[in-house]
């Protein structure tokens, strides 16, 4: 979504045509992020403020794959979470309770208001047994007056002070796409994803056997290309670049 489709609340040169292709193409397709603040919902209405019209249904977050992660790996369970009511949502919705009292799980999400109680929490109560679970790896996130700590910055914190690393559920591992291709029925062989970062999307993309456009609208840059192992399928200057594609 960021980087791709908008930057800092406006839609990027070509995202509305880009979309309006997937439809008239009749292409099944899903609009990702790493942000697990926000619910499909706030994230639709965010996205109709730019101008791009995005359905509830076509909008996959980390926290999403997040609580699916949790509903398969042990249904029913109990879980602390650190987040907003993107990660909270969306976990109480996939059939879990949430306590303090010997959670099966602390997850660790998003938010613009950290606080020190519920960071010395989450501490507790993994030294206390709780399994670690974080919905993405990204040390800081954007903000007009600058670079703010975000979910991996608070997660480096917890695993100082417990020596326990978290399981990352969000990009870079693949299993966010492998989830979001199983929610529209796609396969890896006819799938294609669309990012701007490097490290996350295209590295996620290779890992779950898609085929990879990287966009120079966001994170990376041309010349940063070579410092990676790995490459894109293509690269595209912009989405506007990438309609004629679909």
């Amino acid at each position: 979504m960021d980087g791709v489709l908008v930057h800092e609340g406006r839609a990027l040169p070509g995202a509305a045509d880009f979309l309006q292709r997937l439809v008239d193409r009749e292409r099944r397709f899903l609009v990702l992020t790493n942000n697990s603040m926000f619910t499909p919902r706030d994230l639709r209405a965010r996205l109709a403020a730019s101008g791009l019209h995005v359905p509830e249904e076509c909008i996959w977050t980390s926290a999403l794959a997040t609580a699916e992660f949790l509903a398969q790996q042990l249904p029913g369970g109990s879980a602390y979470v650190v987040g907003e009511s993107g990660l909270t949502t969306a976990v109480h919705e996939a059939g879990y309770t949430m306590t303090t009292t010997s959670p099966d799980y602390v997850v660790l999400g998003e938010t613009r208001t950290y606080s020190f109680t519920a960071i010395t929490t989450a501490i507790r109560l993994i030294e206390g047994g709780a399994r670690f679970i974080s919905t993405n790896p990204d040390p800081t996130g954007p903000s007009s007056e600058g670079p703010l700590p975000a979910t991996g910055a608070v997660a480096a914190l917890i695993t100082r002070a417990t020596r326990r690393e978290p399981y990352v559920v969000g990009k870079p591992n693949p299993m966010m796409f492998r989830s979001a291709m199983n929610r529209i029925e796609a396969h890896s062989e006819t799938t294609a994803m669309v990012g701007d970062r490097m490290d996350t999307d295209v590295v996620a993309g290779i890992e779950a056997g898609l085929r990879t456009t990287l966009v120079l609208t966001g994170s990376t840059r041309r010349e940063d290309v070579e410092s990676y192992p790995y490459r894109p399928t293509q690269i595209c200057e912009s989405i506007a670049d990438v309609v004629h594609l679909v």
